[in-house]
């Protein structure tokens, strides 16, 4: 075989999910763009069997012993695959939300920064562990006994120390916290008659019984007739061993239960009704101690040039890039030119305006992504196959063409560059164009057009009408019925906004990213103000969860299938008592097979419909709920808005579905399968406002070319 048939990534018979039997070539070396409307199969060809292909293959490069720890993927539905080579994917997940992630961490400058104060900061306290504020100071000591050959057990006592930068009071959250009890329970009542107000603590909840039946506490007594001691063993106790139910558990006070459950996440990372929970209940403050700084004392009075790593993690990184090149250490010339290295790389993203102390969890979607760019901009790596998704989603018209810049600079390191975008202006740099389509779901999955951007603008697909069709203006606009006033917001980079946000009219936010835009609607609207946000945060779900559950369309079917049938509602859940219980409610039965890849095959007792038998005898309208779950979004709207149907409720959910274009979705089918553009679209219907005068804050959907998303 010549080199050059090595050139082109060759796919032969791809089925993934949607993709009809797809075979085409792939040059290598050049920046290929996928386009098509969401759910077309994009997602499926570059990422689910690319992508996913590739780091299987390398998975199994590794011995069977590391193969066992490493999570089992399973082979892509593809006949042939050649020509891969090592994938590196940057999806459009948010970065995590953990209160202690920042853009340093992030980006591992934090990590050479604290290596360079280790060695040049005075006076000396550590090593970089002693500038981390995600280590603690830990001491100890002990006696133990060593035994070597015949001789006996010689005795030492034993001492350790490990320095760590966390402040002790905050424990590297740069917060504290204030809660307020009468947001947790009504001490007016016991706990056997309601008294706790939180999320998931109602009575007979395993959370409840977890305080009645441990011994501590008496159930049927109110809290305000508590002792000083019940009380305490109430709200504060330390974890401690009891027997509940036959079973050893570890019993702790509300307080460290609500800490640990709830509080360790920042709350960018929490469920809504956490969080609207969270913001009644808890009241946050700067540490007092190490003045949000998130370091120990030691750590912040360590300096170099009269300059703590405090105080370098505050300033913008522009600012830092300028002090490291000022900065004439010859003992520390390797590292210091690596350190400017990463730093130039967020100007060269347009991220030089951010600190490094900045909350990950605050980012924009934009921000997020160009962030994940930059361990990847100075990698020496060459043939490496990029994949990006969507990676202009959020970016301002003037950010795109920075960014185009950036994925042309790894195509021309020799690497392939696989892009899935809608934005023209990322469309018009391609090399190579793959469209897929026609529509979305079933009926996509085919290629319409392979070539390049001429060609694609006169081809008549959907993508090239949309390319070769300017978008026109309004020609007249709403007027506003109200207003939403925000007055000296100063979040994050904002510097005492004050403005006046319409209401009954659709008001676009726009800037550059990192302008302040998700700064102001997301954290400075006011409380009450009955805004509903959708953002960009991705849906999180696995096999068992469905657009039905997740949109809350499942609920008012299972109570009318309840209701009709004269049973209760919990047996047609296939997460509870309707499950088959061969399969879990799962639909599939997983085979591990130790070092190889788990094997998954569909239960044989419930068919893959997830049910008992016995459940699927019920019926509701001559359908049972097998039947309803395999419906698409479309056919269930026809089913449940026929004039003999007394289910509304979900006739409404399914409008909203069908007004932002998922009327292909199979409304049971796994949040796992969707694609990046079917999961930003299900956020909409599951958080539309029910009534016209709630307010709906947003940040527009990434993909907006599905012709029937009107609604956008």
């Amino acid at each position: 075989m010549s080199a050059d048939a090595h050139d082109l990534i060759r796919i032969q018979g791809a089925r993934e999910n949607n993709l009809r039997d797809l075979t085409l070539d792939i040059p290598k070396r050049r920046l290929t763009v996928f386009t098509g409307v969401s759910g077309s199969g994009k997602s499926s060809l570059v990422f689910d069997t690319i992508a996913a292909e590739s780091q299987r293959l390398i998975n199994e490069t590794y011995t069977a012993f590391l193969q066992g720890m490493m999570p089992s993927q399973s082979r892509p539905e593809v006949d042939r695959l050649q020509g891969l080579t090592t994938a590196i994917t940057v999806d459009q997940s948010r970065l995590g939300a953990n209160p202690r992630s920042t853009v340093g961490t992030v980006t591992d400058v934090d990590a050479m920064l604290r290596v360079l104060f280790s060695r040049l900061a005075e006076p000396h306290i550590g090593g970089p562990k002693a500038f981390s504020f995600n280590v603690a100071s830990v001491s100890g000591a002990g006696a133990l006994t060593v035994q070597t050959g015949d001789r006996k057990g010689l005795k030492q006592r034993k001492e350790f120390h490990v320095t760590g930068g966390m402040c002790p009071r905050c424990e590297g959250r740069g917060s504290v916290s204030d809660i307020d009890l009468s947001q947790l329970y009504d001490d007016s009542r016991s706990l056997d008659q309601g008294a706790l107000t939180i999320p998931g603590y109602k009575p007979g909840s395993w959370n409840v019984r977890f305080f009645t039946e441990s011994g501590f506490l008496d159930p049927d007594k109110p809290i305000a007739d508590y002792s000083r001691r019940e009380l305490n063993d109430f709200l504060y106790k330390e974890p401690t061993k009891v027997k509940f139910q036959g079973i050893n558990m570890t019993y702790e006070g509300l307080i460290p239960r609500i800490l640990r459950s709830m509080l360790a996440k920042s709350p960018e990372a929490m469920q809504p009704h956490i969080r609207a929970f969270v913001d009644r209940a808890v009241a946050f403050a700067r540490c007092p101690e190490c003045q949000g700084t998130r370091l120990s004392e030691g750590a912040r009075s360590a300096t170099i040039g009269g300059r703590s790593i405090a105080d370098l993690s505050a300033i913008q990184v522009s600012d830092l890039a300028e002090w490291v090149r000022c900065l004439d250490e010859p003992s520390a010339a390797p590292l210091l030119d690596s350190l400017a290295e990463a730093l130039d790389a967020f100007s060269a993203i347009g991220l030089d305006y951010l600190s490094l102390n900045r909350p990950s969890g605050t980012l924009s979607g934009g921000e997020a992504q160009r962030v994940k760019m930059i361990r990847h901009l100075g990698s020496a790596l060459t043939d490496v196959t990029y994949v990006f998704d969507e990676p202009t989603a959020g970016l301002h018209p003037a950010d795109i063409d920075r960014l185009n810049g950036l994925l042309t600079q790894l195509r021309d390191k020799s690497n392939t560059v696989l892009v899935v975008e809608h934005k023209p202006e990322t469309i018009a740099i391609a090399d190579h164009i793959v469209d897929l389509g026609p529509g979305a779901g079933p009926e996509g999955g085919t290629i319409c057009y392979q070539g390049d951007v001429e060609g694609l603008r006169t081809c008549g697909t959907l993508t090239g009408r949309h390319l070769s069709t300017p978008v026109a203006l309004k020609e007249s606009v709403r007027t506003a019925t109200g207003t939403i006033p925000v007055r000296h917001a100063n979040l994050h980079n904002l510097r005492d906004v004050s403005v006046d946000i319409p209401l009954g009219v659709l008001c676009a936010v726009t800037g550059v990213a990192g302008s302040g835009k998700s700064s102001l609607i997301g954290g400075c609207l006011p409380t009450g103000a009955g805004a509903i946000t959708i953002d960009q945060t991705p849906i999180r779900g696995s096999r068992r969860s469905n657009p039905a559950t997740y949109t809350g369309l499942l609920d008012p079917i299972r109570k009318a299938f309840a209701t009709a049938n004269g049973v209760k509602s919990a047996l047609f859940s296939s997460n509870s008592q309707g499950a088959c219980p061969t399969c879990n409610g799962n639909g599939v039965v997983y085979t591990e097979l130790g070092f190889m890849e788990t094997t998954s095959a569909v239960c044989e007792d419930c068919g893959g419909k997830r049910y008992q038998p016995g459940v699927l005898e019920y019926r509701l309208a001559g359908r049972d709920i097998s039947q309803v779950l395999d419906m698409t979004v479309e056919q269930a709207h026809e089913f449940f808005s026929s004039p003999d149907s007394t289910v509304r409720q979900a006739d409404r959910i399914l409008s909203r579905m069908r007004d932002v274009g998922l009327n292909y979705l199979t409304i049971g089918q796994p949040l796992s399968t969707l694609s990046g553009g079917d999961c930003n679209g299900s956020n909409w219907p599951s958080r539309w406002p029910r009534t016209a005068a709630c307010t709906s804050s947003t940040n527009r959907p990434a993909d907006c070319t599905r012709p029937t998303s009107t609604s956008c």
